[in-house]
């Protein structure tokens, strides 16, 4: 089915070819007395003012390329790059190839659209990099090839999240473990409104300096619209994001999974409605309201308007309204409550994502966010995201790794046949 070994090959099929190769780490370039040297793909708002930035503050690490298919980011990347160091020494591509075949970088960050995050990150496992990747996968069936490919080469890899390395959803989830709000019983979480972009323009030239054919990579190469290249306009186009449900969603709804705390860590039953936009660019719901079921009898509300989270326990509730908002509870005694490392059932809060993954890096622990999470965090996003597109509600075998008796559900969870991106550009 979906996830099988035709899945595997066509998630697979769509990363280049290449030998596997030492990398420098195992050689002595990245011996913990050493810098690690990162290749950074992708310099739009996140790759350049989270990822880029958080790593040149970090003393191990040494950004010696970025990439971006933009020629205007790219130098922009560049020269931070270069102040940041005060040198002139950091690589500069539009063509994200030229960093997986370096074999002078220990470890790639990819922080491109949707649509490119797991092709890159198979390129760049197979080309023997460690490989820090945002967050989401576009399909379901391309986390088993990636964590496959992972485990394979024995790869370090961090989901670029930063929620359990951040105070306020520790705690919620420590406050769940821990019983301080009885049994959990069901789970709100709200994520911002998706905006909704204006009809597709007619012979809309593409600006000099982009390299649309490496920008579309896997994708169908649609015609060109300038709302492609921005952060709020290629995420509300299916052919490149995942909407608001997948993106803005890993992030509470890893939080509400955890609190939730059931066996298979991913949901039985989910079902959806929302509304998918007309005589737009967008084609993604942009609201929504699905319930998603897990084996223990959680029940996980997402709907759109916000960015909060709210947990109810036969004890009580916690929650907040907003994203890093004030933690607020049924009773203050709940947000009195607290553990010792000795008498806590939950482990202790992690360093930064990025932080953490350098350290995995040095001593080849798993992350904080490994491999295997890109398809936990996400598998009940992608259901729920189903089942509006579907109408009806969709049920999920966490053995089989497959919808139950649904070819149209196991269709769309499935990567389609990439497009041959490398013969045409």
């Amino acid at each position: 089915m979906v996830i099988s070994r035709r899945a595997f090959v066509h998630a697979a099929t769509a990363a280049m070819t290449m030998p596997v190769i030492i990398p420098s780490r195992v050689l002595g370039q990245g011996a913990p007395s050493k810098k690690i040297t990162l290749g950074c793909i992708g310099a739009g708002v996140h790759g350049m003012g989270v990822n880029i930035a958080n790593f040149l503050n970090i003393d191990d690490v040494r950004i010696v390329a970025v990439c971006d298919v933009q020629r205007s980011r790219m130098e922009k990347a560049k020269k931070r790059v270069d102040d940041a160091y005060q040198n002139t020494d950091c690589k500069a591509f539009q063509d994200f190839r030229q960093i997986i075949s370096d074999k002078s970088i220990d470890a790639v960050v990819i922080s491109t659209p949707d649509h490119w995050h797991i092709t890159m990150a198979l390129m760049a496992l197979e080309a023997g990099k460690d490989v820090f990747c945002e967050k989401p996968p576009k399909y379901i069936s391309e986390c088993f090839a990636l964590e496959a490919c992972a485990k394979k080469h024995q790869a370090v890899f961090q989901t670029a999240l930063e929620d359990r390395s951040t105070p306020h959803y520790h705690k919620m989830i420590e406050w769940c473990r821990n019983g301080a709000l009885g049994d959990v019983q069901r789970i709100e979480v709200t994520l911002p409104e998706l905006a909704i972009l204006p009809p597709p323009a007619k012979d809309v030239p593409i600006p000099a300096g982009v390299d649309y054919n490496l920008f579309s990579g896997p994708a169908p190469l649609i015609p060109f619209q300038n709302q492609y290249l921005q952060s709020n306009g290629w995420r509300a186009v299916r052919n490149f994001g995942t909407g608001s449900i997948l993106d803005w969603g890993g992030h509470m709804f890893d939080t509400a999974q955890l609190c939730a705390n059931a066996l298979d860590q991913v949901p039985v039953e989910v079902s959806g409605k929302g509304r998918i936009p007309t005589n737009s660019l967008t084609d993604i719901p942009v609201e929504y309201d699905a319930d998603l079921t897990y084996s223990n009898g959680v029940i996980i509300n997402i709907k759109h308007g916000g960015t909060g989270i709210k947990i109810y326990g036969t004890k009580g509730w916690v929650g907040n309204d907003k994203w890093l908002g004030q933690l607020k509870a049924s009773d203050e005694a709940i947000l009195k409550t607290k553990y010792t490392p000795e008498t806590s059932k939950y482990r202790q809060i992690a360093s930064s994502e990025h932080k953490n993954f350098v350290a995995c890096v040095k001593s080849r622990e798993k992350t904080t966010y490994p491999v295997e999470t890109m398809h936990s965090i996400h598998l009940g996003l992608h259901a729920a995201d189903i089942s509006i597109r579907l109408g009806r509600k969709v049920k999920w075998d966490a053995k089989k790794n497959e919808f139950i008796d649904d070819a149209e559900a196991n269709k769309l969870a499935t990567a389609p046949a990439p497009r041959d991106w490398q013969k045409e550009g």
